[in-house]
């Protein structure tokens, strides 16, 4: 294979239902439906023209009685805004992340907290409650402790010994086992009346810490890492040959995998940091995109962070609708996650790409 033009997705893989232009468009718009409807949806009703008032400043809608607005006000521009845009901003993140990692492992079965980002952003945002409790210096600690545990993941990858995927898997791995520890010792010497039970449903992840601080960081993060994740999207192509071929056509593997790692690890650290750990989006989301659209890396990418948007608003929805007390995100996820996974597993019989 000689040239760019050696790597080309056959027609009949470029994609499923939504393989057509329209249909293409219609999924990568459906985030801001799903985003427009749960704005309606939780155990405080809003209507639709009260809603409508309210967000087109009095122009379009009825106006809620006087009594009612600075009720609703707070229900929507403090609590369902805020919430609905960080889903939209992590969730298209997680599925970025989630399909450029089976990219460069060339693994249907990596998501992006394998390489220990997940576990280290966890373990600086815990010791951050520890000692601040939930506030601005503990979730910039997780962002900072997850980005230096991908510098050692990276820093120990170098060893130029058998296949350089494997090992960057295994420094991962030793460096996700190391953060747990952490996290497990702060978790040990936290108050168990005050700070544990904090810690504790913090790590289930949630959105109802959303802020106009983690808004910008979760928005920032996705239009860096995900803009570089896109920008690669044909390269990612590329590695789904061998190295050698990959090689002669241009593209150097390690150093591509280098770049997508340090770009996950910008969304993944985000995410723990914001709205703490919400398992299973960024391992499922890249299949079901790919069942629709293929495999095609510029087409599966946008898909990834359309279908990642609108899987984690509506897991939202449920988790502050389905009971009084909110249910936290990493629960509800993993509820929907396996079950889900298991039936692409049937239904694709174990062929992903």
């Amino acid at each position: 294979m000689h040239g760019m033009s050696a790597y080309r997705v056959s027609p009949e893989r470029q994609g499923g239902g939504a393989g057509g232009r329209w249909g293409y468009a219609v999924l990568l718009a459906s985030p801001l439906f799903v985003f427009f409807l749960s704005l309606f949806v939780g155990r405080y009703p809003v209507s639709w023209d009260n809603a409508l008032w309210l967000l087109t400043a009095g122009f379009v809608g009825s106006p809620p009685a006087p009594a009612e607005q600075p009720l609703l006000e707070a229900v929507l521009f403090t609590q369902r805004l805020p919430r609905g845009l960080l889903a939209l901003f992590l969730g298209a993140g997680m599925g970025i992340a989630g399909a450029s990692f089976q990219a460069i492992f060339r693994n249907p079965l990596v998501s992006p907290d394998i390489l220990g980002a997940t576990p280290a952003a966890a373990f600086g945002v815990a010791t951050g409650i520890l000692f601040w409790g939930f506030s601005l210096p503990s979730y910039a600690l997780g962002f900072l402790t997850g980005l230096v545990s991908q510098v050692l993941v990276l820093g120990m990858s170098r060893v130029r010994v058998g296949d350089p995927r494997l090992v960057l898997l295994l420094s991962g791995i030793v460096t996700g086992a190391f953060f747990s520890a952490l996290v497990s010792f702060v978790k040990y010497v936290a108050d168990p009346q005050d700070k544990l039970p904090a810690i504790t449903y913090w790590l289930m992840g949630s959105l109802a810490h959303a802020s106009p601080f983690s808004l910008r960081a979760a928005g920032v993060s996705l239009f860096l890492g995900g803009g570089i994740l896109l920008a690669l999207a044909y390269r990612l192509n590329v590695l789904s040959l061998s190295d050698e071929e990959a090689l002669s056509l241009g593209v150097h593997p390690q150093r591509l995998r280098a770049v997508v790692v340090a770009a996950v690890a910008l969304l993944v650290t985000t995410e723990v940091a914001a709205a703490g750990v919400i398992g299973w989006v960024g391992l499922l989301v890249p299949h079901l995109a790919r069942m629709l659209v293929g495999p095609e890396h510029r087409r599966l990418l946008p898909a990834a962070a359309s279908v990642g948007a609108s899987f984690l608003l509506v897991v939202d929805v449920l988790a502050r609708t389905l009971t009084a007390a909110e249910i936290p995100l990493g629960i509800l996820t993993a509820l929907v996650g396996a079950p889900g996974f298991y039936v692409l597993l049937r239904r694709t019989g174990g062929r992903w790409g």
